[in-house]
């Protein structure tokens, strides 16, 4: 029997995060470009984090072009500060996200992986403190990509770089809650599973058609008989 490569968002899906995530990036920017821009109020859902830098800061009067001289140096400032400031009692766990994660771990016909708009370094802290980071033994992140749309082929790729498994787009699996990952999942023609356990509702996933939609992962019967069902 082929696997399926399941893979997984983390914010608003696996976990939620408390405001030190804004605040910390808060810092970076001002750290570094001496504002934070519009970071205090933007919309941060199924965004990347490389994406998020350039929005905030687009309408502050700098220029692209010094954007990017210091953004690695702005990237490696917030990782190096969340690492230092988040603490467990940041994270919340999605409803159902420990029961799924141990009975998808525990299959033989499935491989699990993150697709996210998150920087690595930040990104695996953030699964570090709550110790579900090693269910994911790879994934692709914002490190890999400016797009969204470009990670499910950069995730397949690294997903054969550990498993040995070339898997078919019919055969992964992406699961997040917002149309980001509703989107991403068609670039490749892979399915997707939407959970309304961020900061979209129902009904504004359901408007983007993902091939299933779960109010919250409470039911972890019901999530796996949908992933076997692809």
């Amino acid at each position: 029997m082929r696997k399926k490569l399941v893979l997984f968002d983390i914010d608003g899906t696996l976990l939620r995060v408390g405001n030190i995530n804004r605040r910390t990036l808060i810092d970076a920017l001002t750290e570094v470009y001496g504002t934070e821009g519009s970071a205090g109020r933007h919309n941060f859902a199924g965004k990347m984090d490389s994406v998020i830098i350039y929005e905030v800061l687009r309408h502050t009067g700098l220029g692209e072009r010094h954007i990017a001289e210091r953004f690695e140096e702005v990237k490696q400032t917030y990782i190096d500060l969340f690492r230092e400031r988040a603490r467990p009692e940041d994270i919340e766990l999605m409803k159902g996200i420990p029961a799924l994660l141990e009975e998808l771990a525990g299959r033989s016909d499935m491989e699990l992986g993150l697709l996210t708009g998150n920087f690595e370094g930040s990104g695996r802290h953030k699964l570090r403190l709550p110790a579900i980071d090693h269910y994911f033994p790879f994934g692709a992140f914002a490190d890999d990509a400016y797009h969204r749309d470009d990670l499910p082929a950069i995730a397949i790729e690294k997903a054969y770089g550990v498993t040995g498994t070339r898997f078919a787009s019919g055969e992964v699996v992406i699961i997040g809650d917002t149309e980001h990952d509703i989107r991403c999942s068609r670039a490749i023609g892979a399915h997707c599973i939407a959970v309304a356990t961020g900061t979209y509702p129902a009904e504004r996933l359901r408007a983007h058609r993902p091939d299933v939609l779960f109010e919250d992962f409470g039911d972890t019967g019901a999530v796996v008989e949908s992933i076997e069902h692809f």
